[in-house]
C-alpha cells in the first residue's frame, strides 16, 4: 500500500525548506550537494518512447509536456524563479531499456520529478528503478494497475485497465447487445494482458460467454486467431493491444468477413491506427481518455480551442491532454514542495488535490485518480465522439 503523507507531514518539509532558505545563499546551495537543481533551473525528466513500436505515442506525450512548458516555463520556489528544463529519456519502447533510462534521469541528469512513460510495459520497466531511487514519478497513460503498485514514488493522472475493461465490458453487453465476446490478448503487452482479463471478468460477471486467442507482439499474420475465434459467432470483437497489431489484427479479421463490431482500448487513439487499417478502420470503437467536444472541466474548451489555433484545427489527442496535465501537476507539486527535492516533491504529489484539462485530481493510496472515459469511434478516417463521458466506479 502507498504510505499516506500527512499533512502535518508535508507542512514540516515546507517550514524545513523555508528556514534553510533564509539560513543565507541561494535555494540551491541551501538545498545542498543532493540537490536535483542545477543554478537557477529545475529539471523534469521525460520517460518516453522516442524510438520503437510506441513511437507514436511517445511522440503526442512529449508533445503535451512542451505545450505546457510553453505556457508554464518557470516554477516559483520559495520566492525564487526556476526555469524548467524537460530532460528527455528514450525507454525505445522496451522495459530493459526503459530502466536504463530511468536510472539515467535519476543518477546522471538528476531530475527532480519523472514524467511517463507512454503505455505500461516500459513504465513497469522502470518500476523498480522509480521505487528505489526516491524521485516521483507521475504516468501519462500507463494503464495498467501494478506500476504504481506498492511503489510509493509512482503516481499516474489516467484511469486504470480494471474500469477501462469494465467500462468497455459494459458497453458491449449493454449498449451493443452483445452476449458472446471474441477476446485477443497480446502476449508480451503487459497492457494488452491486463486490459483483456479485465473485460474478460466483466464481461462474464455480466452473463456473457469469451472466447480467447494469443498472438505475440510483432507478429504480422493474425489468420489462424482469427478462423478460430469467426468459428464461435461472436457478437463482439475486443482487441486490446499495441495500435500496430490491433489495427492489423482488425484489418485481416475484416478482409475474412468478420463483420461484428471491433472494439478496443486506449492505445488506438494515433494516426498510425488508421493508417495501418485503412478502411478498414471506419467503425472501430474503443475507450479513450478525453475528447475535444467532452466538457470535463472549466479548463477543457481553452486548451481545446488553444490547440486547435496552434494545430490547423486539428483537435489534441487524449495522450497529449493527459501528458499538460502531468507537466501542470509537477509544476503545482513543485511549488507546494517549496522545494526541488524530489523527496518533499513526491510528498507535495501524494496530498495534491488538482485540476486539469482532462478532469480531476487526486490520489489514492496506490497514487491512481478517479477519472472518466469516453468512448469514441472511427467515422470518415477520423476519430469521433462516440458516447457521453462514462462516470466512474465507486
Amino acid at each position: 500500500m502507498k504510505k499516506k503523507i500527512t499533512a502535518a507531514a508535508l507542512v514540516l518539509a515546507m517550514a524545513a525548506t523555508a528556514m534553510l532558505t533564509g539560513c543565507g545563499g541561494s535555494g540551491a546551495e541551501a538545498e545542498g550537494e543532493g540537490s536535483a537543481a542545477s543554478g537557477d533551473v529545475v529539471k523534469i525528466g521525460a520517460l518516453e518512447p522516442i524510438t520503437g513500436g510506441m513511437a507514436a505515442g511517445g511522440a503526442m506525450e512529449i508533445e503535451g509536456f512542451e505545450i505546457a512548458q510553453s505556457e508554464r516555463p518557470t516554477v516559483n520556489v520559495g520566492g525564487k524563479e526556476y526555469t524548467i528544463e524537460i530532460v528527455k529519456a528514450d525507454n525505445k519502447s522496451d522495459k530493459v531499456e526503459a530502466a536504463n533510462a530511468a536510472t539515467k534521469l535519476i543518477e546522471e541528469d538528476q531530475v527532480s520529478v519523472i514524467l511517463g512513460s507512454y503505455s505500461s510495459t516500459p513504465s513497469l520497466g522502470a518500476y523498480d528503478v522509480v521505487r528505489n531511487g526516491n524521485v516521483p514519478a507521475i504516468g501519462v497513460s500507463c494503464t495498467n494497475p501494478a506500476v504504481t503498485e506498492g511503489n510509493d514514488n509512482y503516481f499516474r493522472v489516467c484511469f486504470i485497465d480494471p474500469y477501462q475493461g469494465s467500462v468497455m465490458a459494459n458497453y458491449a453487453y449493454n449498449t451493443l447487445g452483445a452476449k458472446t465476446a471474441a477476446v485477443t490478448t497480446e502476449q508480451g503487452n503487459d497492457y494488452s494482458v491486463g486490459l483483456a482479463q479485465y473485460f474478460k471478468e466483466e464481461f462474464e460477471k455480466l452473463g456473457g460467454t469469451v472466447y480467447e486467442q494469443a498472438y505475440q507482439t510483432g507478429d504480422q499474420d493474425f489468420n489462424a486467431q482469427i478462423t478460430s475465434l469467426k468459428s464461435q459467432n461472436p457478437d463482439v470483437f475486443f482487441v486490446p493491444g499495441n495500435f500496430t497489431e490491433a489495427a492489423m489484427f482488425i484489418k485481416q479479421a475484416k478482409q475474412a468477413g468478420v463483420t461484428v463490431p471491433m472494439l478496443g482500448g486506449d492505445t488506438y487513439e494515433v494516426q498510425e491506427f488508421l493508417d495501418v487499417a485503412g478502411a478498414e478502420a471506419e467503425g472501430v470503437e474503443f475507450s479513450a481518455f478525453f475528447d475535444a467536444d467532452a466538457d470535463l472541466t472549466p479548463l477543457t474548451k481553452e486548451f481545446v480551442t488553444n490547440y486547435r489555433n496552434n494545430n490547423n484545427g486539428n483537435d489534441p489527442a487524449g495522450v497529449t491532454a493527459l501528458a499538460y496535465d502531468a507537466y501542470m501537476l509537477a509544476c503545482d507539486a513543485i511549488e507546494a514542495a517549496g522545494s526541488t527535492d524530489p523527496v518533499a516533491i513526491r510528498d507535495a504529489i501524494a496530498q495534491i488535490d488538482f485540476t486539469g484539462v482532462t478532469g480531476p485530481v487526486k490520489f489514492d493510496e496506490n497514487g491512481n485518480p478517479t477519472k472518466a472515459a469516453v468512448i469514441k469511434k472511427v467515422e470518415s478516417g477520423k476519430f469521433v465522439y462516440a458516447d457521453e463521458v462514462t462516470v466512474p466506479a465507486e
